[in-house]
C-alpha cells in the first residue's frame, strides 16, 4: 500500500498487522536495518535511540496486544546490496514482525523485493523523493511537496534569488528531490543555471563547487545523502569562500550541530526541531534526557518519525479485527497529530513533530 503525505493526512491500514497474526511468539519483533555504516552513519544512531525510547514506552503500558516488543537492529550499510542482507536477516532469521526504519532511498529500493518475499509490513520513516510503491510500504516522512517550496520561496522573498544551481548524490533521492525543485523554481519564475550529481559516497566536491563559482548563482540548493555527504560538501562549499546561501533538503538538526560553523547560513524546511515549544515536544525532550543522559544524540527529523511509527505500529494492533484505519497528519506549526477514527468519534495523540517552516541550520 502506497501512503503519500504531501497530499494531506496519510492512511495506515490494519493490513500493517498481519505479521502478528502470522507467528505465535510471545514477544513482538520489530527490526530495525538502517545506516550505522556508510553515509547515513551520522544519523543512524539516534535513528535507533528514539525507537528504544518508543519500545520502552510501549512496553511499559503493557506493550502490543498485550505481549512484550522488542527491537532487532541491523546494519544495511546505507546501501542496496547491505540492505538486502540486513532484510534477509532481519525477516528470515530473526523472524520479526515488522520493519520500521530510517534509510536511503537506494536501501530502500534494495530491499522492497525482500520484503515482498517475506510479506512482512515496512514503515519507511526518512524524508524522501516521494512515490516509491509496494503493497508492504508505508512512509510517514517529509516528501518533495512538503520540503522544497518552503526553502525556494525564502530564497526568493527575502534573497531576491533568481538563479540557482542545484547539487545532489546521484542515485533516487538526490535525482527525485531535485528534480521537483528545477520544476517548482521554473514554474515560480527562476532559472536553475546548474545541476550536478555525485555518487553517495563522494567526498571530493572540488570540480562541482568550480562550476558553482563559474555560474554565479543567486542561491544554491543541496540533496545529497543524508549524514556524511552533507558535511564534507558543506565544509568544502564554506573553505572555497561562496558566499550564496544554501538551502539543504537532507542535512539534520543533528548533523547541523556537528558541522558546528560551517552550517551558519544553511537553511533547512524541516518535520521536527528540538525547540519547538508544544507540551508534547518538551514531554518527548525530557523522555529523550531521562533514558539517554548525556549519550543522547541530537533528536532530529530523521529519528523522530521512527519514534511516531512505533506507535503507529502499535495502534494498528490495538485497532486489529476492527474496522477502522489510522491517520497521520500535520495541523498547523508545531503539531503533528496522530488521528484515531472509531464509532466513538476521533481522538489524537500528539507527536513530538513541527510543520516545515525555514530554520537556520545549528541554530540553538
Amino acid at each position: 500500500m502506497f501512503s503519500k503525505l504531501g497530499t494531506g493526512a496519510v492512511i495506515f491500514a490494519l493490513a500493517l498487522m498481519p505479521g502478528l497474526g502470522a507467528k505465535a511468539q510471545e514477544v513482538i519483533k520489530i527490526g530495525i536495518p538502517t545506516g550505522l555504516s556508510g553515509a547515513n552513519s551520522v544519523v543512524a544512531p539516534s535513528v535507533v535511540q528514539s525507537a528504544e525510547l518508543a519500545v520502552d514506552e510501549i512496553n511499559a503500558a503493557g506493550g502490543i496486544l498485550g505481549k512484550k516488543v522488542e527491537l532487532e537492529v541491523a546494519d544495511d550499510g546505507s546501501g542496496a546490496a547491505g540492505a538486502q542482507k540486513a532484510a534477509d536477516s532481519l525477516i528470515f532469521q530473526k523472524k520479526v514482525n515488522a520493519l520500521i526504519s530510517m534509510q536511503t532511498s537506494a536501501a530502500r529500493n534494495g530491499m522492497l523485493p525482500v520484503v515482498s518475499r517475506g510479506k512482512v509490513p515496512y514503515i519507511y520513516t526518512s524524508l524522501y523523493e516521494g512515490r516509491s510503491c509496494n503493497n508492504y510500504l508505508y512512509a510517514d516522512g517529509a516528501v518533495p511537496e512538503q520540503m522544497v517550496g518552503p526553502i525556494v520561496d525564502h530564497f526568493t522573498g527575502e534573497y531576491k534569488a533568481k538563479t540557482f544551481f542545484l547539487v545532489g548524490s546521484d542515485y533516487a533521492f538526490g535525482r527525485g528531490m531535485l528534480a521537483f525543485t528545477k520544476a517548482y523554481i521554473e514554474k515560480k519564475g527562476g532559472k536553475v543555471v546548474g545541476d550536478e550529481y555525485q555518487p553517495m559516497d563522494a567526498t571530493d566536491w572540488t570540480a562541482i563547487i568550480s562550476k558553482m563559482r563559474s555560474a554565479n548563482p543567486d542561491a544554491v540548493i543541496f540533496s545529497t545523502a543524508g549524514g556524511a555527504p552533507n558535511v564534507t560538501l558543506q565544509k568544502q562549499y564554506k573553505a572555497a569562500g561562496m558566499k550564496a546561501p544554501v538551502g539543504n533538503l537532507s542535512v539534520d538538526e543533528g548533523t547541523a550541530k556537528a558541522m558546528a560553523a560551517d552550517a551558519d547560513g544553511v537553511f533547512i524546511s524541516a518535520s521536527f526541531l528540538t525547540n519547538i515549544d508544544t507540551p508534547a515536544n518538551q514531554k518527548f525532550m525530557s523522555a529523550m534526557k531521562a533514558k539517554f543522559g548525556d549519550k543522547l544524540l541530537t533528536p532530529n527529523d530523521l529519528s523522530v518519525p521512527e519514534y511516531d511509527a512505533v506507535y503507529l505500529y502499535k495502534e494498528s494492533g490495538r485497532r486489529k479485527g476492527e474496522n477502522h484505519r489510522c491517520r497521520t497528519g500535520h495541523r498547523g506549526p508545531g503539531r503533528s497529530v496522530i488521528r484515531r477514527s472509531s464509532r466513538q468519534g476521533a481522538d489524537e495523540r500528539p507527536a513530538p513533530c513541527a510543520a516545515h517552516d525555514v530554520s537556520r541550520a545549528g541554530a540553538g
